[in-house]
């Protein structure tokens, strides 16, 4: 397991200064753990603004998405470089909503990564199954086959940084869930073929997290699986239990 539990918290296109405001000062006025890395991504417009609220030096500001281009004619997309400038040192790539309702391929998600990772953002790269693909038993094949691109295009030196969210898209925003034992074993199996691609030490660098509807209820469940290295939170993000998640280890 790597070393420091990390928790991140998408907001979706979900928020206001308002409730954003709200979350970020219940995460100042909490104790946050030494051992935690939290990272808040909210949308777009609301970057610089979570940036300068937040008070806590284990806490990190990421964009929900970015386009593989410095600058240029990308009318409402999101560059790199501006999504540095707004504060932020994160960006999330491959989600299962920007691969369904956007289309973005495998390759595309890669090229995203890469040039996220040369502009010096971190990245939380997201792979994971739909429903009829683990119905289908398909579940490790679609992981490796989202991972292959991007091992493709990134040197296993720039893996380490990574975090990666295993989702199970059947799990999200349906009230179902993978147990913290079925979260294990996809992780492990995942782990064991980042290390078959790109050597031992730095799949045991990766952080796999989990990222199917994680609540503050549940997330104290995973806290003893060794491939679980932290969560990618949605919804539960957005309330007051975000706090029991980032707590969920101590």
């Amino acid at each position: 397991m790597a070393s420091t539990f990390f928790v991140g918290g998408n907001f979706k296109m979900n928020g206001s200064k308002a409730s954003i405001k709200t979350i970020v000062e219940n995460i100042n006025n909490s104790s946050i753990p030494s051992n935690v890395e939290v990272v808040l991504c909210p949308p777009a417009p609301y970057l610089s603004y979570t940036a300068d609220l937040n008070k806590q030096a284990n806490v990190q500001v990421g964009a929900q998405n970015c386009y593989p281009k410095a600058s240029g004619a990308f009318t409402g997309e999101v560059s790199p470089l501006a999504v540095k400038d707004s504060g932020a040192e994160w960006v999330i790539t491959g989600h299962s909503e920007r691969r369904q309702y956007f289309n973005e391929s495998d390759e595309f998600v890669a090229e995203k990564t890469k040039f996220a990772i040369d502009q010096g953002l971190k990245v939380i790269l997201c792979i994971g199954e739909s429903i009829d693909e683990k119905k289908a038993g398909k579940t490790l094949d679609v992981c490796k086959r989202e991972l292959s691109a991007v091992i493709k295009a990134v040197a296993p030196e720039d893996w380490p940084p990574l975090s990666l969210p295993y989702e199970p898209v059947w799990a999200i925003g349906t009230g179902l869930a993978a147990t913290a034992q079925d979260a294990q074993d996809i992780h492990a199996e995942i782990r064991k073929y980042l290390a078959s691609q790109l050597g031992e030490s730095t799949a045991q660098a990766v952080r796999i997290l989990y990222g199917g509807s994680a609540n503050g209820k549940d997330a104290p469940e995973f806290k003893d699986k060794a491939d679980v290295d932290g969560f990618l939170v949605g919804g539960a993000s957005l309330k007051p239990e975000f706090v029991d998640i980032i707590k969920s280890r101590t």
